[in-house]
C-alpha cells in the first residue's frame, strides 16, 4: 500500500511538472531563467530594430523591474499572422503575444490561446483608452488583450507644395475639396509629374474610411450591406479621371509605398495612419527625405461637421500557455497604462492611453510637427474600429479586399462590385 501511495505521489509530481510547463506558471515556475536568477520573459514582436516602441518599451520595464530581463522573439513582419498561429498550435510557452492586427487578435481569442483580462480592464477607465478597450470585446463580451498603441488616420500633407502653389493647408476639408486640391496640386508630365495626392492600395482607404464617416457603426464592414461605400469610391475614381493621383493599377503592380510617394515630394497629399509620423522622422534623421510636412484632419463628408476618423489598437496579450503567467500579465498592465504611455509617447508611436499630459510628451518630441492644425488631427472626435473583433473578421476582409482590387482598376463598376461584396459576405461567411 505505501509503495502504490509513494508512485502515485510521484506521478502527481510528474503530471503537476509538465502541467506547469505547458499551462502557464508563476515567475518562480519552471519558465526560463538568467544565470543571476532573473525571470527570462519571451516576447514575440515584428521587425524589431525598425519597430522603435519594442526596445523602448523593454529597456524601461527592465530598469524598473531588475528582476525581468525580457527577450525579443523577433518574426518578419509580412509572416507574423502566419508563424505566430503555427507557434499557438504547437502548444509554445512564449509568455506575451503581441497582436498585430484586431483580425489575428479575434482568431487567437476564439481559439481559447489568451489568458482572459476582463476583470481588470473592468478597472481601468475607458475614457482615457479612447474607445480601444471596446475594440477589443470579442464575440463572448470578454477580454483577452490590452492595448498600448492606437493608430488613427489623418491627412498628411507637404507644405512646400502647398506654398509653391499658393494655396492655404488643407483645414478641416471636404473629400470634394480634396479631390479639387488634388487637380490644384498636380504639376509635370511623365517621370517628372507631382500628384496632388496620393491614395494607396489598401482597401481600408476606401471602406473604413466610408464605415467611419457614413455610418459610424463598427460592425458597418462586417454587416453586408455596403452601400455606404459608393460615395468615397465615386471620390477616388475620379481622382483617377482626373489624372490627380497615381492610378490604382500601376501603383498596385509595381508595388508602390505611400513613403515613397510623399517622402520624395510625388505626391502633395497623402491619407494615412498616425503610425507613419515615427517614420517620417526617422528618415528625416537619417537623411533620407527632407520633406516639409504637417497633419491636418481627415477629409470629412460635410463642412464643419465631427471630425470623423478610423484606427486599430496593437495590444499585448498573455499566452495562456506562458511559461511565466503572473509576469507576463504584469508586463502587460505596465505596457498598456500610464507609465507605458510615456515611454511609447517619447518615441513618437500613437499611445493607446491618453492623457494631457502624455499628448504634451508627444508633441514634443524633435520632429513632430507643433501647429494648431497638427495638434487638430490628433484629436478627432470620433474613431471608428478599422475591423471588429468578430470570428468572420479574416474571411469578410478577404472578400471585401478582392472585390476592392476590382473597383478599383475598373473590372467591376461601383454598384456591380458593391454587389458582389454583399452576395459573397451572405454566401461565404458561416
Amino acid at each position: 500500500m505505501k509503495k502504490k501511495v509513494a508512485l502515485l505521489f510521484t506521478f502527481l509530481l510528474v503530471v503537476g511538472s509538465v502541467l506547469a510547463g505547458c499551462g502557464g506558471s508563476d515567475s518562480s515556475g519552471n519558465g526560463e531563467k538568467t544565470k543571476d536568477g532573473k525571470v527570462v520573459l519571451k516576447v514575440t514582436v515584428w521587425n524589431y530594430d525598425t519597430t522603435p516602441e519594442f526596445k523602448a518599451l523593454f529597456e524601461a520595464y527592465e530598469k524598473e523591474n531588475p528582476n525581468v530581463k525580457i527577450e525579443p522573439i523577433d518574426i518578419e513582419a509580412a509572416q507574423y499572422d502566419q508563424k505566430l498561429t503555427t507557434m499557438l498550435a504547437s502548444g509554445d510557452n512564449t509568455d506575451v503575444l503581441t497582436m498585430k492586427n484586431v483580425i489575428g487578435y479575434s482568431n487567437y481569442a476564439n481559439r481559447g490561446q489568451l489568458k482572459d483580462m476582463s476583470e481588470y480592464v473592468k478597472s481601468l477607465d475607458g475614457d482615457k483608452y479612447n474607445g480601444t478597450l471596446d475594440f477589443l470585446k470579442v464575440e463572448d463580451g470578454k477580454t483577452y488583450a490590452l492595448p498600448y498603441r492606437m493608430d488613427f488616420w489623418v491627412l498628411y500633407y507637404n507644405k512646400d507644395l502647398f506654398d509653391q502653389a499658393g494655396i492655404p493647408y488643407p483645414e478641416n476639408i471636404t473629400w470634394e475639396e480634396y479631390r479639387e486640391l488634388a487637380k490644384k496640386l498636380t504639376s509635370g508630365s511623365g517621370n517628372n509629374i507631382v500628384y496632388g495626392a496620393y491614395n494607396h492600395t489598401w482597401r481600408s482607404v476606401t471602406q473604413a474610411i466610408a464605415a467611419a464617416q457614413e455610418t459610424g457603426d463598427p460592425e458597418a464592414i462586417i454587416s453586408g450591406n455596403y452601400d455606404f461605400m459608393k460615395h468615397q469610391y465615386e471620390t477616388y475614381l475620379g481622382m483617377q479621371e482626373d489624372k490627380s493621383v497615381l492610378d490604382f493599377g500601376t501603383a498596385k503592380s509595381t508595388n508602390t509605398t505611400y513613403a515613397s510617394q510623399f517622402e520624395t515630394g510625388k505626391a502633395a497629399m497623402l491619407p494615412m495612419g498616425t503610425w507613419y509620423i515615427a517614420a517620417i522622422i526617422n528618415s528625416k534623421n537619417q537623411g533620407n527625405t527632407n520633406v516639409n510636412w504637417g497633419i491636418a484632419p481627415l477629409p470629412q463628408i460635410e463642412k464643419g461637421s465631427e471630425i470623423k476618423s478610423f484606427g486599430s489598437p496593437t495590444a499585448f496579450a498573455v499566452n495562456k500557455n506562458a511559461a511565466h503567467s503572473k509576469e507576463a500579465e504584469k508586463f502587460v498592465k505596465w505596457a498598456s497604462g500610464e507609465e507605458g504611455a510615456k515611454v511609447i509617447a517619447g518615441v513618437g508611436v500613437v499611445p493607446a492611453y491618453r492623457t494631457d499630459e502624455i499628448n504634451n510628451t508627444y508633441f514634443n518630441l524633435e520632429g513632430v510637427p507643433t501647429d494648431e492644425l497638427s495638434k487638430s488631427a490628433f484629436n478627432p472626435d470620433f474613431i471608428n474600429i478599422e475591423m471588429p473583433a468578430d470570428k468572420n473578421s479574416a474571411t469578410i476582409d478577404l472578400i471585401l479586399t478582392e472585390e476592392h482590387e476590382l473597383i478599383m482598376l475598373g473590372e467591376n463598376s461601383i454598384d456591380d462590385g458593391i454587389k458582389k461584396m454583399e452576395k459573397r459576405v451572405k454566401e461565404e461567411v458561416k
